[in-house]
C-alpha cells in the first residue's frame, strides 16, 4: 500500500493499492473502490465520500494524476489500475470457477447488454442485475429492495454503477448487509462494457491520455471533471509537496 497525500500530516491519508491485479485476494469479503483526481477533489468537500474511500479494503489508483502525485509526494512508482481493468480481471477469475456476478445500477437496456456480452465472452458466469430508480437519494424502501435483490441472487462479486460519489457511499453504508465476497464501485464501466458509451481508443490509453479522450468525446459532461477540477487538484499537490 502507498500513503497518498499524507506528507507532514496534511491532506488525506489514502492507502493506495500498489500491487498488481494478479496479487489481489478474491476469496474474502473485500470492498474495492477507485480514486482519481476528480474523486480526490470531491472528497475534500464531502466527508461521507472521504470516509468511504478511506474505509476501502482496496483503493485502486484509477488516474494518471494519482499515479503522478504518488511519485511526486512519496517517490513510489505505481501503475494506474482502472475500473475496467478490475472488471475484466474479476470476470476472468469468475469464469474459471463458474462464478456469479451481480450488477447494480444503470438502466435495464444497459444491463441487458452487459448480460448478453458476458454470456458470449464468459459463458461460465451466471449474471444477475437490478436497476434502481434514478434519484439523488434512495429511500429506505429502495435500499431494502436493492439489498434483497443482491442477496437473493447469491453473488460472488457485486459491481455497483451508481456514479461517484453515490456508489461509494452506498457500498460503505450497506457493506455489512451485502452477502458478496467482492463489492466493487466501477461507475463508467457499465457504459463502457455495454458499449452504450465508447471508451477512448487504445491510443489514448497507451499514451496515458484516456482523460483527454473522455473529455473530447463528451465535453459537456466532462469539462468540470478535468478543466475545473484539474487545476484545483494540481494546486493541492503543489501545496502538499512544498508543505504550505
Amino acid at each position: 500500500m502507498g500513503n497518498l497525500f499524507s506528507q507532514s500530516g496534511k491532506g488525506m491519508n489514502y492507502n493506495l493499492y500498489t500491487g498488481t491485479l494478479n496479487e489481489l485476494s478474491l476469496e474474502s469479503k473485500t470492498v474495492i473502490n477507485t480514486i482519481n483526481q476528480y474523486s480526490y477533489c470531491v472528497a475534500n468537500e464531502d466527508t461521507e465520500f472521504r470516509d468511504a474511500l478511506v474505509g476501502s479494503d482496496i483503493l485502486l489508483p484509477d488516474g494518471e494524476g494519482v499515479v503522478l502525485a504518488e511519485r511526486i509526494l512519496t517517490g513510489r512508482k505505481i501503475s494506474k489500475i482502472s475500473g475496467a481493468d478490475l472488471h475484466e480481471h474479476i470476470l476472468n477469475s469468475l469464469n474459471k470457477k463458474n462464478g456469479r456476478c451481480f450488477y447494480l445500477g444503470a438502466n435495464d437496456e444497459t444491463l441487458k447488454k452487459i448480460k448478453a456480452r458476458i454470456k458470449q465472452e464468459f459463458p461460465s458466469i451466471v449474471v444477475g442485475y437490478y436497476s434502481p430508480p434514478f434519484k439523488s437519494v434512495f429511500s429506505e424502501e429502495d435500499n431494502i429492495k436493492m439489498i434483497t435483490a443482491i442477496n437473493d441472487f447469491g453473488t460472488d462479486a457485486l459491481f455497483i454503477g451508481l456514479t461517484a460519489p453515490k456508489q461509494e457511499k452506498w457500498s460503505w453504508q450497506f457493506k455489512s448487509q451485502i452477502d458478496a465476497k467482492l463489492i466493487c464501485a466501477i461507475g463508467a464501466v457499465f457504459d463502457f462494457y455495454s458499449e452504450t458509451v465508447k471508451r477512448p481508443s487504445d491510443f489514448f490509453i497507451r499514451y496515458k491520455l484516456e482523460w483527454l479522450g473522455r473529455l473530447m468525446s463528451n465535453p459537456k459532461k466532462m469539462w468540470r471533471r478535468y478543466i475545473y477540477y484539474g487545476p484545483i487538484y494540481a494546486y493541492h499537490i503543489i501545496r502538499l509537496k512544498f508543505n504550505v
